[in-house]
This record gives structure tokens, sequence and C-alpha cells, in this order.
């Protein structure tokens, strides 16, 4: 029998959920196919310009961020309208 429980939304951090269409606008150039060192992502530098555009982030946010944006475009996904 299906669940008829109301949605329980299982994510807990707003702040990052707020800044992620931004930070996957600024990451999209870090992670195009046609921009690879011998088909390996910028990972590196997409961390480095999330700590130069979010300084309020902790380095487990900034990867987090990067980690979920690389795997967005991976997927062949469009990020979320900002």
């Amino acid at each position: 029998m299906p669940d008829l429980e109301p949605f329980t939304e299982r994510r807990t951090n707003p702040e990052l959920r707020a800044i992620f269409p931004a930070a996957c606008e600024l990451l999209r150039p870090f992670f195009d196919p046609d921009n690879r060192w011998h088909g390996v992502t910028h990972d590196h530098l997409a961390l480095h310009a999330l700590k130069d555009h979010f300084p309020q982030l902790g380095a487990q946010d900034r990867y987090m961020i990067m980690t979920a944006a690389r795997r967005l475009f991976a997927s062949g996904n469009t990020p979320p309208a900002a």
C-alpha cells in the first residue's frame, strides 16, 4: 500500500540550496566537455572559484556544491534556474 504521509524535506541546508543555481552557472566552464585537460575536469579550479565567489562557505560546503554540480553536468541535465 502506498505511503500516504506528507512529503518530508530531508535536505537541511537552505543556504546551500539557495546559492546552488548561481554556483552552477559559475562552475559551468569547469565541467564543459570541450574545456578539459586530457579528458580531466578542472575540479581544483572549480573549488578555488567557489572560494572566491562564496567566501562564507566552508571547505566541506564548497566540495558538496562542486560535486553536485559535476554530477549534474555529467548527467546532461541543466542546473535549476537562479
